[in-house]
């Protein structure tokens, strides 16, 4: 039976240690294999480097075409003293500053107190509309409260955050 465990050992250790020269693959952080880059010379290297950064550069191109900016008209709005329970809108004056149609994919607000409407359609170059913002304390939610509405359109950033802030007494 020793012998046997020895036998079995033994000849795990020699084939899981096989360094020839053809195994050109390695393994990546993600367990998948890449191919050795000693397989290619330094100009095919190079050249590959080469197309790939074009490539890239083409595919930012491509996606900054369709990408717009936008303008709002503040960063936060101030609802000042309220009331729990009680209602209170707002509006925020988005204006796209952009060369392509400005779209608002999302509103997310920071608390299901706080409800943000965004517009229905696309807003055309050098025009505005309005997201709208609902806000509505409960009455365990009392004295400087601060929430957050994050706008998610298709602008190099991504998304940006306007806040609403009142004081519930």
């Amino acid at each position: 039976m020793k012998s046997i465990s020895i036998l079995v050992i033994t000849s795990f250790i020699l084939f899981s240690c096989n360094n020839s020269s053809e195994n050109k693959t390695t393994r990546n952080s993600n367990g998948g294999s890449l191919i050795a880059a000693e397989s290619m010379s330094d100009e095919e290297l190079a050249k590959n480097l080469k197309e790939f950064e074009n490539e890239e550069k083409l595919r930012i191109q491509k996606e900054k075409a369709t990408m717009s900016s936008m303008k709002i008209d503040k960063e936060m709005h101030d609802f000042g003293n309220v009331r729990p329970e009680s209602d209170n809108t707002c509006r925020f004056k988005v204006t796209n500053t952009g060369k392509q149609p400005l779209i608002i994919k999302n509103v997310e607000a920071s608390c299901g107190c706080t409800t943000p409407h965004k517009p229905e359609g696309p807003i055309a170059p050098g025009e505005s509309d309005f997201i709208e913002v609902g806000f509505h304390p409960s009455a365990t939610q009392l004295n400087e409260i601060i929430k957050t509405v994050t706008i998610t359109a298709n602008i190099p950033e991504g998304s940006q955050v306007v806040k609403v802030r009142a004081f519930v007494q």
